[in-house]
This record gives structure tokens, C-alpha cells and sequence, in this order.
């Protein structure tokens, strides 16, 4: 068990610390996505302590995403802060109430920032 959980380690730590920019940028969104899906489907189940954890782990995320991301670089940057700013406090809110209902409409959002991501990092790839 432990051997296969070092070697996980090991290679989540290796992607990380190879991976560009972007990719870390789309790293970030699909686990920012996972997390508001685990979190989700452990409201859905009554799951306290694991829908608390995961929801946590996505606001740190967010926290991130809004900490690193420079507004003046471009137009959108400081709609893109208001988005992570209000994602951020939806996910306080949905975690507080227990709410699936407001995690669920996180999840759509978050499902959309991932892809947009995603394409905007293959499109600059292609580019490169």
C-alpha cells in the first residue's frame, strides 16, 4: 500500500514540477473541479466531514488561483478576480448551509472555467 502511494507521490510531484505554466493552470482547474464534484456527491450522500473537506481544498484553490493571477496583465483579469472572488464564497456559503443546491451551480461554473482553460492552453500551444 505504501509503495504504491510513494510511487503516486512521486510521479504527481514530477507533473508538477515539469509541467508548464498553463498546464499548471489546467492541473489546478480539473482538481478544482474534482473537488466541488466530491463535495457535491458527499452533500448528496450526508457526508459531512467529507463534503467540509473537499469543499475546503477547492476554496484553498480558489484562493490561489485569485492570489497568483496578475489583473493588470489583461482586460479580463479583473472580471476574472470578481468570478474567483464569488466562487470562493459560494463554496463558504454551500459549505456552511450544506447546500447542494449552490455547489451544484459551483460545479457548473467551475466544470466551464476548467474547459475554457484548457482550450485557451491548446490554443497557445499550437500557437507556440
Amino acid at each position: 500500500m505504501y509503495q504504491a502511494q510513494n510511487a503516486r507521490n512521486a510521479y504527481v510531484e514530477n507533473a508538477v514540477a515539469t509541467a508548464s505554466p498553463a498546464r499548471l493552470l489546467v492541473m489546478l482547474c480539473d482538481r478544482l473541479v474534482l473537488d466541488v464534484q466530491r463535495g457535491l456527491d458527499a452533500q448528496r450522500a450526508g457526508q459531512v466531514q467529507e463534503s467540509h473537506n473537499q469543499l475546503i481544498h477547492a476554496q484553498e484553490i480558489l484562493v490561489h488561483l485569485r492570489g497568483t493571477l496578475d489583473v493588470e496583465a489583461w482586460d479580463g483579469g479583473p472580471g476574472l478576480a470578481s468570478l474567483y472572488d464569488w466562487l470562493h464564497a459560494q463554496l463558504v456559503q454551500a459549505n456552511l448551509k450544506k447546500d447542494p443546491a449552490i455547489t451544484e451551480g459551483c460545479l457548473s461554473l467551475v466544470t466551464d472555467l476548467a474547459d475554457t482553460w484548457r482550450a485557451a492552453a491548446l490554443q497557445a500551444a499550437a500557437t507556440s
